[in-house]
């Protein structure tokens, strides 16, 4: 890489600076969606949510691996201790991490009560701590994600984000709700712009980015220049096409059913083509067919309507169209497993 590019990734925090990332999600971080989304745009991935105490432990380490396609490729760590965490920072480091992401974020109950995730908003004092310990640990640049705060009685956020600049993050994802919001309710940009405008690092802003609508006011009323996708791209994989090209993509039945078998394809050469690799397939197959089926095509006019309140956040209406985008369409688990058998076999339209 070289000329104006290079040098703005040479500075702190550059490889941070005017992306459109893949957010961090368990499951649906898996390698092969990961290079799906890369194919339509993605310019950062990272690894699924590991365990800092498992992988010191020798364990974790499938959730290491990247595709070379992924050049731009981090590891998200969870845990509470410093040194554990530096040491799993290490470790992702050495398997090919170009950064190390820390999870402040995770709201779910069972990583909470162990006192990692979201928890550690409640910790100023400790989560600063974590943050120097593995920026003192790697030569990679440090990101860190956080929410706004535990709960709506205490938005500590901007405090926290000052607390990770001071301790040597080099870059910010904040998520614009509460842990105790869960995924409920729109995002709250002004407090992420609040954020942006209160450190010198890249803060990359997540939450609701749904549409290209979405992304042009965001632009326009933040100074937030980097975005982390996650729910839109678990629903549309394209997602990234859309908002590189400031238009929506809308696309056919037939080209949907492409590309569902792309990721079968690209799942099929990660997992392996045996039984137990199908079986593996089989079952993220299923898991995503959760989030495609919430797909609908919605126009600029739906979102003027709905603004500021998310299409996320929208009822999707019933599908219209022949049989199989009606099938598509369908919440049904029975209907995800035809799907999964059609697809499989090559049985669709323009296979």
């Amino acid at each position: 890489m070289t000329g104006a590019e290079g040098d703005a990734e040479a500075r702190p925090g550059g490889l941070f600076q005017d992306v459109l990332a893949l957010s961090p999600m368990a499951m649906g971080g898996n390698l092969p969606y990961r290079r799906l989304c890369r194919s339509f745009g993605a310019q950062l991935t990272c690894s699924e949510m590991v365990l800092a105490h498992k992988l010191v432990a020798g364990g974790e380490r499938p959730l290491l691996r990247h595709h070379p396609e992924e050049d731009a490729f981090g590891v998200q760590i969870a845990g509470k201790h410093p040194e554990v965490m530096a040491e799993a920072a290490r470790l992702a480091e050495a398997a090919g991490a170009r950064f190390v992401d820390l999870n402040f974020g995770c709201p779910i109950d069972l990583i909470v009560k162990r006192g990692s995730g979201a928890a550690l908003l409640q910790r100023p004092g400790r989560l600063a701590d974590i943050v120097a310990a593995v920026r003192a640990a790697v030569a990679v640049p440090v990101s860190v994600k956080l929410r706004l705060g535990y709960s709506e009685d205490r938005l500590n956020v901007v405090d926290l984000a000052k607390r990770c600049e001071e301790a040597g993050a080099d870059a910010l994802g904040v998520h614009g709700r509460t842990r105790a919001q869960r995924y409920r309710q729109s995002a709250r940009w002004e407090l992420i712009e609040e954020t942006a405008a209160t450190v010198g690092i890249p803060v990359l802003g997540n939450g609701d980015v749904f549409t290209p609508w979405d992304l042009r006011r965001r632009r326009a009323e933040t100074r937030v220049r980097s975005f982390l996708i996650a729910r839109g791209a678990l629903i549309k994989p394209w997602i990234f096409r859309e908002l590189l090209d400031d238009s929506p993509w809308c696309p056919t039945a037939a080209e949907r059913w492409a590309i569902m078998r792309r990721f079968v394809d690209l799942a099929l050469e990660h997992f392996g083509d045996d039984e137990k690799g199908q079986g593996r397939v089989e079952r993220f197959f299923l898991w995503h067919c959760g989030f495609w089926c919430r797909y609908h095509p919605w126009q600029e006019e739906d979102f003027q309507a709905l603004w500021p309140e998310s299409l996320l956040q929208a009822r999707t209406p019933p599908a219209e169209g022949d049989a199989d985008t009606l099938l598509l369409a369908s919440p049904e688990e029975d209907d995800h497993r035809l799907i999964w058998r059609r697809v499989l076999d090559r049985d669709y339209p323009g296979a």
